[in-house]
């Protein structure tokens, strides 16, 4: 048996993972199961950190249903909660459409529709799209909490 260094810090991760259907109605039901999910890891319903991560899931949720969506081909949602050695939400949305949407810039802010993403960056710490294997990509958020 080994006895852990003094340096070395226990790292507690929750994690939650679940696909749901590629319509406005998965998408909603992302949302309500990420915050059922949150508020028993602590994080209560209506607190600054619950209510900026369930605008990122519906934004990253929608966009995988309506611009992600394959016919027949779900999107998960992932959930990862660190608390030691530093607090930190991670939100991960992957779909199976390998094509990057583009990224709208503050002068785009007149169109109709489209601005999820400039949601997602004002709200997140950081966020960034990564290609998911095989197929589609997985785009990422994190809150420090």
């Amino acid at each position: 048996m080994t006895t852990p260094h003094a340096d070395e810090v226990p790292v507690t991760v929750s994690v939650f993972s679940q696909r749901f259907s590629s319509t406005p109605r998965g998408a909603r039901l992302a949302r309500h199961l990420a915050l059922y999910e949150l508020d028993s890891w602590g994080i209560p319903y209506g607190t600054c950190v619950s209510d900026a991560a369930a605008q990122i899931v519906a934004e990253l949720a929608a966009n995988a249903a309506t611009h992600g969506r394959v016919p027949g081909r779900d999107f998960e949602l992932t959930l990862k909660c660190a608390r030691e050695p530093f607090a930190l939400l991670r939100i991960e949305v992957a779909d199976t459409r390998s094509e990057r949407q583009p990224i709208l810039t503050l002068s785009d802010s007149f169109t109709e529709s489209g601005r999820g993403l400039l949601l997602v960056d004002a709200l997140a710490s950081r966020w960034w799209v990564l290609d998911r294997d095989p197929v589609g990509k997985t785009v990422c958020a994190e809150l420090d909490l």
